[in-house]
């Protein structure tokens, strides 16, 4: 294999399949033919700096110095010490970024002169802004320059990407810039043996995709309609009409910042509130239409400045829907059928004595919290002992997750404490999924990622 022989190279294998291993076998040959050297492990989310640790690179503690620390860590400055003294460190790409742009000499590691094998985790994630990505951009510029003695680089990933390309050459282009940002030339994954592998990989022993939408939806029109009367007072023409779509916000959200740095009040407000009505839009066609509902009640209920021409319309626009809204949101003919069809697997598999273990993906932390909110009201499944698992970034929609939080969400889950789980991807990438003997996927039209995890 490309890696053992010291080149750069991805390895691409499933989910389960013991890309990790894969790493720790490198790392191991790596260390053992070359005096001196030095690993860096890079994780993009901090409980793989523990999962890593604790699982995998334990093998060989009894060999090398193996030491780990993630953004949680409070000794940030120790992390030079770590290096120096160790032969392999665990950590969160961040850390190392801190100190390859730290000015003062204690804080500081060179990536040339301090490390001889970088091995990147989810490294499909080096791309963008990304910190991976910057990190990487570093060691190009150290070999555009002809520096000698470049760390050699292993990329692991379930899933290259797509990158969102909608054509087949999109996508080989964009894991084609995958390749040039690792500076790698091989991408290996199984080619002879991929029976064999498929018989070894744990699998949810049910998966399902729940997809399914309203036949009809009237609460959504009548958001709809309310977006439509907002964008007329607005009085720009082109005003996108693809209301509650991801493509929709993020021309919102766009149109929202050239307002504020023009000074155009009147746009930056209304789009703000467009953006609401579109997030409850998409929470409407998630979960629950109250969910949906009271997402705008607690918008609409915050202090205004009553003075202004453009929040005195917008309030009376809510006002003058806010009734028919709430009697809509309590119509159960009108309810999400995947509910139902959520509700019915469920009880299938959770027993009220039963052992199953499962994990519920949905698109964004609010559709999480909502379910758990569904479940924990719904009267046949309150045996279920459910839990919210959400990623530890700011989100203005609802309060994040500490890193502290997510592990013991994770212990609970693994002991057996928690039986089922409502779940953003931060689970997707990294987390044991075969412990669970059902997935569910709810309602994603989510980046091909997540599906092949």
């Amino acid at each position: 294999a490309p890696a053992l022989r010291g080149r750069n190279s991805i390895v691409w294998l499933p989910t389960g399949a013991g890309k990790t291993r894969v790493a720790v076998h490198v790392c191991r040959r790596h260390l053992e033919s070359r005096r001196g050297g030095k690993v860096a492990v890079l994780v993009n989310k901090v409980h793989l700096v523990d999962q890593h640790t604790e699982k995998e690179f334990h093998a060989l503690q009894g060999s090398f110095k193996v030491a780990s620390i993630s953004g949680d860590t409070s000794h940030k400055a120790f992390f030079t010490c770590l290096v120096k003294e160790n032969d392999i460190i665990i950590c969160t790409a961040q850390i190392l970024q801190n100190a390859l742009v730290s000015t003062e000499e204690d804080t500081h590691v060179e990536l040339t002169a301090d490390f001889s094998l970088l091995v990147i985790d989810e490294c499909h994630h080096t791309h963008k802004d990304a910190v991976y990505n910057k990190i990487m951009l570093r060691y190009l510029q150290h070999k555009l320059s002809g520096k000698q003695d470049l760390p050699q680089v292993l990329g692991l990933t379930a899933s290259p990407g797509t990158g969102g390309a909608a054509s087949f050459e999109g996508a080989v282009e964009h894991i084609l810039q995958i390749c040039a940002n690792l500076d790698t030339e091989k991408i290996t994954s199984v080619q002879d043996e991929a029976q064999h592998l498929q018989s070894h990989v744990p699998q949810p022993k049910k998966q399902y995709d729940l997809c399914q939408e309203r036949v009809q939806d009237p609460f959504g029109e009548q958001l709809k309609k309310v977006m439509v009367q907002i964008q007329q007072y607005m009085e720009k023409p082109g005003l996108p009409r693809d209301f509650g779509t991801q493509i929709y916000e993020q021309r919102i959200v766009e149109l929202e910042k050239r307002a504020a740095e023009m000074f155009c009040r009147k746009t930056r407000v209304c789009a703000l509130h467009l953006r609401k009505y579109n997030d409850a839009l998409l929470i409407n066609d998630t979960v629950r239409m109250v969910d949906a509902f009271q997402c705008l009640q607690q918008f609409y209920s915050a202090e205004r400045d009553e003075k202004d021409p453009t929040e005195q319309f917008l309030t009376a626009t809510f006002e003058e829907n806010r009734a028919s809204l709430q009697a809509l949101a309590g119509d159960q003919r009108y309810e999400n059928p995947r509910l139902g069809k959520l509700e019915g697997i469920l009880r299938e598999h959770f027993q009220p004595l039963g052992t199953s273990r499962g994990i519920v993906f949905t698109m964004t932390r609010q559709s999480a919290h909502s379910l758990l909110s569904w479940l924990q009201t719904t009267a046949t499944l309150r045996h279920i002992r459910a839990a919210v698992l959400t990623g530890a970034g700011y989100s203005n929609q609802t309060r994040h997750m500490t890193q502290n939080e997510q592990q013991d969400v994770i212990k609970q889950f693994r002991e057996g404490a928690l039986n089922l789980l409502f779940s953003t991807s931060v689970a997707e990438e990294g987390l044991d999924i075969p412990e669970c003997n059902i997935v569910v996927r709810y309602g994603l039209m989510t980046n091909e990622i997540a599906m092949m995890q």
